[in-house]
């Protein structure tokens, strides 16, 4: 008899623990928890990348950290290429991913967004000595090196290319430069910063589209609460100056309006 009460209380604990457990996975992020996990790439220069000293660095890292100290938050960063990033976000590596994550219809069906925090416009671009595309249709058959699950990726697509896949923008102007692939798809602003850091790469814009692409962070739907603590904080961060201020750091100009 003593047997089995002791059998049936196991049982009974092994059952709180477990639904302990599930618990656990679903609720939201609380304030006890201070820890920011920030999912970014580190080679995505000016935005998310290591400086010569091999400090994570970038306007993207500068926004998350200035969101992390507004909140009250210390702040760990979770590096990994674009699908990776997104596959460790997906499996709850990192709390929120700061990494010019564009805001699409697709992505918001999944996630959560905050405030924009930049705003860029997306450039068509190609080899120097490309003569045969000169707008955004004559990619129809052509390839362009993209991030597979990036938004310019399915932006490709869905203009025709083939998509040849590579881990962030230096690669894939790289192809470009080197003939590999016909062209790519960014934003100007990742463009430009660029061509200032090798102003002897073989590339040039084409075709810059008038739709804006409105860049934010991004969380997981069950993490409202964090959400919200970060909108509001980006929104004071706009407000008070500091992302005009970041912008012109790395891009001079604001790029945040």
């Amino acid at each position: 008899m003593k047997k089995s009460m002791i059998a049936i209380a196991s049982l009974l604990v092994v059952g709180v623990l477990f639904l302990a457990g599930c618990q656990s996975k679903t609720t939201d992020k609380t304030s006890s928890d201070n820890t920011l996990r920030v999912g970014t790439e580190g080679t995505y220069s000016p935005f998310s990348f290591r400086d010569d000293n091999d400090k994570l660095t970038g306007y993207d890292v500068e926004v998350a950290k200035a969101v992390a100290k507004k909140i009250d938050y210390k702040v760990k960063f979770v590096e990994a290429p674009w699908d990776s990033m997104l596959a460790a976000f997906d499996a709850n590596k990192s709390d929120v991913v700061f990494n010019q994550v564009a805001i699409t219809p697709e992505r918001q069906e999944k996630y959560l967004f905050s405030t924009p925090y930049s705003i860029s416009h997306p450039a068509l671009i190609v080899n120097k000595n490309n003569t045969e595309i000169k707008d955004f249709a004559d990619l129809k058959g052509k390839t362009a090196a993209q991030s597979l699950t990036s938004n310019y990726a399915q932006m490709a697509e869905d203009l025709g290319a083939k998509i040849s896949s590579v881990d962030g923008f230096s690669k894939a102007v790289e192809l470009v430069g080197d003939d590999r692939a016909d062209a790519t798809l960014n934003d100007d602003v990742t463009y430009y910063d660029y061509l200032n850091q090798k102003p002897e790469a073989p590339i040039k814009i084409v075709k810059t589209s008038d739709e804006a692409t409105e860049v934010a962070a991004m969380f997981h739907k069950k993490d409202k609460e964090l959400a919200k603590k970060v909108d509001k904080a980006i929104k004071e961060l706009k407000a008070d100056g500091t992302l005009t201020k970041l912008s012109e750091k790395y891009f001079k100009k604001d790029i945040s309006k």
